[in-house]
């Protein structure tokens, strides 16, 4: 396997995730807003997240090369939110996704982070394109794609869901 890449910007690291972030991943997969905007992905323990980081994170980086990043503060070393890839099986193209804890929400993190995954996609990975997918109520992320450079494309269900979500996409090449 290659090495894995940790890439910076002004304020942030974004490291491969690994199950170190286990107990990170717990936090921020049952914080109100990833349960209200996301979804319950089911992760109830530390232990679920270490499963959820092996099966889902670390296949898919295997697979395909790229997965997802925990985003850490230079600042100080807390890890505040997670921005990366996602290859869906109801969605053609490569999807890209930022979740950060409430508490580091407004603060620009989400755009530094996001403007350095789009930024990579094609230097790193030759990626051409991405997509976006967000709720018809998550206004913030509708903001935060549109001063990213995604447009909007349309709307799709993606599986196991019931409602409609906004698709976005940019084009990278």
């Amino acid at each position: 396997m290659t090495e894995l890449k940790t890439f910076e910007t002004e304020r942030l690291i974004l490291k491969p995730t690994s199950v170190e972030d286990a107990e990170f991943f717990f936090n921020l997969k049952n914080s109100p807003t990833w349960i209200q905007y996301i979804g319950d992905r089911n992760v109830k323990t530390i232990e679920d997240a270490r499963a959820f980081i092996t099966s889902k994170i670390i296949t898919h980086r295997e697979k395909f090369g790229y997965s997802n990043y925990t985003v850490i503060k230079k600042i100080d070393s807390i890890k505040i939110g997670s921005c990366g890839y996602y290859n869906r099986e109801d969605l053609e193209g490569v999807d890209v996704g930022c979740a950060f804890l409430p508490k580091y929400q407004k603060m620009g993190y989400a755009y530094e982070a996001g403007n350095k995954i789009i930024s990579i996609s094609f230097e790193e990975f030759g990626l051409t394109s991405l997509k976006a997918v967000t709720t018809n109520d998550n206004i913030p992320t509708q903001r935060l794609l549109e001063k990213l450079g995604f447009n909007f494309i349309g709307k799709t269900i993606l599986l196991n869901e019931k409602e409609e979500s906004l698709l976005y996409e940019i084009n990278l090449a």
